[in-house]
């Protein structure tokens, strides 16, 4: 069977976007590497996911034999996403920061498909992810620079989608990050290939 690739771009921008360039990277060594591979993207600007409503929420908890008419329709793109995401060998999320963290469009689709008995199940006790995607790729731009050193307590984007990732069972999750993106003309070229060659490399070593 070919390996499927769910790539998740959160980006406002659809040109001159560094996170969706990383992405595009990745994507282009990826298929190099999987020549029969299927990249299923979900474009986040494009097509906006709407953040949920409260019978979303009712759904969520509701027995599927006791939805009504109502509940399915306010679950439908849930169980889309939902069915998207458990069909993935590999998830590739491109994002941006903004204000430190990530950007709202992104955070609707999170709650869309962060379901429990659909992506985590819980016992009363403990949780257990229910996705086997092998691997995730987080492909982030910052404008400043130094989250990974100073900045880092400011970093809202990689801790909290790479702890969300592994809370729903995604076995391995790794970070390409371009920084300081508004920086003078030469630095954001040098970190631009560096962080476009980390694309290429990860995109060949699953």
């Amino acid at each position: 069977m070919p390996n499927t690739l769910l790539r998740i771009d959160a980006s406002s921008r659809q040109e001159g976007s560094y996170s969706r360039g990383l992405a595009d990277a990745f994507v282009r060594s990826w298929l190099s590497n999987n020549p029969e591979g299927i990249v299923v993207r979900r474009d986040l600007a494009a097509s906006p996911v709407a953040h949920i409503a409260p019978e979303t929420i009712t759904g969520f908890y509701t027995p599927p034999d006791q939805l009504d008419d109502t509940l399915r329709e306010a679950l439908a793109i849930s169980d889309r996403l939902v069915a998207e995401l458990l069909a993935a060998d590999e998830i590739l999320i491109s994002t941006p920061m903004y204000n430190f963290t990530i950007p709202s469009a992104l955070k609707a689709y999170i709650d869309h498909v962060v379901r429990i008995n659909k992506t985590f199940s819980y016992d009363g006790t403990s949780f257990t992810g229910l996705v086997s995607a092998k691997r995730a790729v987080i492909a982030s731009a910052f404008g400043a620079g130094g989250y990974t050193g100073a900045l880092a307590a400011a970093d809202y984007v990689t801790p909290y989608l790479r702890f969300l990732l592994e809370f729903i069972g995604v076995g391995f999750v790794e970070n390409i990050t371009v920084e300081a993106t508004t920086g003078d003309t030469e630095t954001v070229a040098r970190n631009i290939e560096d962080a476009l060659g980390r694309a290429r490399v990860l995109a060949v070593v699953a």
